[in-house]
């Protein structure tokens, strides 16, 4: 494996800055110093960029096995490193969705022998499958995935013995999507007998419903503190959920933890009028009063987790009526770039983007010797230019669907380079190789 040198970047880790040289040696991070002066195989000139942790992304699908139209672990993790994300964590509602520790390895296979960016991937949570969900390794799976509102693939758990079990006996984290589905049932056929099948899109976040969501997520809050269960809330959408979280406490020592993804900061409900059932996901995107107070939680840490949900669709599926177009929106690319231009906005700092889009998912997930810039921890690196403008068009999307909502729009800061586990993988617009990145490993008793 190469050595490489990163010279005289803005090193941005643990809320703090310095101007210095990173060295980087057998995938680690050797050393790290005002200037230092070696022969390395490979010299990045990071002057006047800034030099980061990699992103860790813990909400992705990548829909392999059996939906590769729509993406592959492939095409979606280069699209990743493209956008400084050096780790995924990846969502079971595959076909067949990873119900079995055998169908979970095979994802793993995939993703070791073409997956340029660290992974792990959750196993997935059924009405019949408690048994061999309780056999998950959790120091070497990310967690255990529970639907408690039905999405994309089918994996809805509604029964209230077996979530009650799983809540009591799951020695691992539980990550939850939280809508209660009556209560969507209920909302889908109130406005079907109202239109029929050409029900408008604006009516998504009413019959996903900020009721819908509360329900769920509380129900998720309440199971998790009877039996002192690690949970961890995924894609908040709304104002009304967020007194469930604390931000009196580290988040080393939560046993509750939140989420909010990059779509529900930027977006609001006035968008789906030109937008439309591209930005069509579950949760929904809802008005601007709840996008705002997600955005005070992120900055006051009752949100712990900045991620994505990538979750692409083609565009002649996404361009269906409302009820057949599918949810999800293709993201993981161009995440960062999101969070810089709130940051140019003056809205949230390079540090807090750091802290919640690295450093604060490894601890969360405990992950090994990774999310941090610091000797001796696995080298993902990311350096960025803060300043320069590009804009998104079909000729620079990776995503396999070959779509973005930001399609046309321009952004301000741009990715140089990706190293993952000390291999430089992303330089200038041009993947470089097809090393696999490493599988994860968390430091959990």
């Amino acid at each position: 494996m190469e050595s490489i040198l990163i010279k005289e970047g803005t090193i941005i880790n643990r809320g703090e800055r310095r101007e210095g040289d990173i060295l980087i040696r057998s995938g680690k991070i050797e050393r790290i110093d005002s200037s230092i002066s070696v022969n390395a195989d490979i010299e990045i000139d990071a002057a006047g960029s800034v030099v980061m942790p990699g992103i860790i992304d813990d909400q992705v699908h990548f829909r392999e096995p059996g939906l590769t139209h729509k993406a592959d672990i492939s095409s979606e993790s280069r699209a990743a490193v493209a956008g400084g994300v050096t780790t995924f964590m990846e969502m079971p509602n595959t076909s067949p969705p990873a119900l079995t520790q055998e169908l979970l390895q095979k994802k793993y296979a995939i993703a070791a022998r073409q997956s340029p960016a660290n992974y792990s991937f959750f196993m997935g949570a059924g009405n019949d499958n408690l048994a061999g969900e309780l056999k998950t390794d959790p120091k070497r799976v990310c967690g255990i995935k529970v639907f408690m509102g039905s999405s994309t693939g089918n994996m809805l758990v509604d029964d209230a013995q077996v979530l009650e079990a799983l809540f009591a006996q799951c020695p691992m984290l539980i990550a939850t999507h939280c809508e209660d589905e009556a209560t969507v049932r209920t909302n889908s056929a109130i406005y079907r007998e109202r239109y029929g099948e050409d029900v408008p899109i604006s009516a998504h976040p009413e019959i996903r419903s900020v009721e819908a969501c509360l329900k769920s997520s509380s129900l998720a809050v309440e199971l998790a503190q009877k039996y002192g269960t690690r949970l961890h809330i995924l894609h908040l959408t709304t104002a009304d959920e967020l007194s469930l979280f604390r931000n009196d406490i580290p988040l080393k020592q939560k046993r509750i933890t939140s989420e909010v993804c990059v779509h529900h900061l930027y977006f609001n409900a006035e968008r789906y009028a030109d937008l439309g059932t591209l930005i069509k996901c579950n949760p929904a995107i809802k008005g601007e009063s709840h996008q705002k107070a997600l955005f005070e939680a992120l900055l006051d840490d009752r949100l712990d987790i900045i991620a994505t949900d990538h979750a692409p669709h083609t565009l002649q599926e996404k361009q269906n009526t409302y009820f057949d177009a599918p949810s999800g929106l293709p993201l993981v690319q161009h995440s960062l770039n999101v969070m810089l231009e709130f940051y140019h906005r003056g809205q949230i700092s390079l540090e807090r983007i750091v802290e919640k889009m690295c450093h604060a998912p490894a601890t969360c997930f405990q992950i090994r010797d990774r999310g941090y810039l610091e000797e001796g921890k696995w080298a993902d690196v990311v350096v960025v230019n803060p300043d320069e403008r590009w804009t998104v068009s079909k000729e620079n999307i990776r995503a396999k669907c070959g779509w973005s909502p930001f399609e046309g729009h321009t952004f301000r800061g741009n990715v140089e380079a990706t190293i993952v586990s000390g291999n430089l993988v992303y330089l200038h617009g041009q993947l470089l190789n097809d090393r696999p990145g490493h599988r994860l490993a968390f430091d959990r008793d």
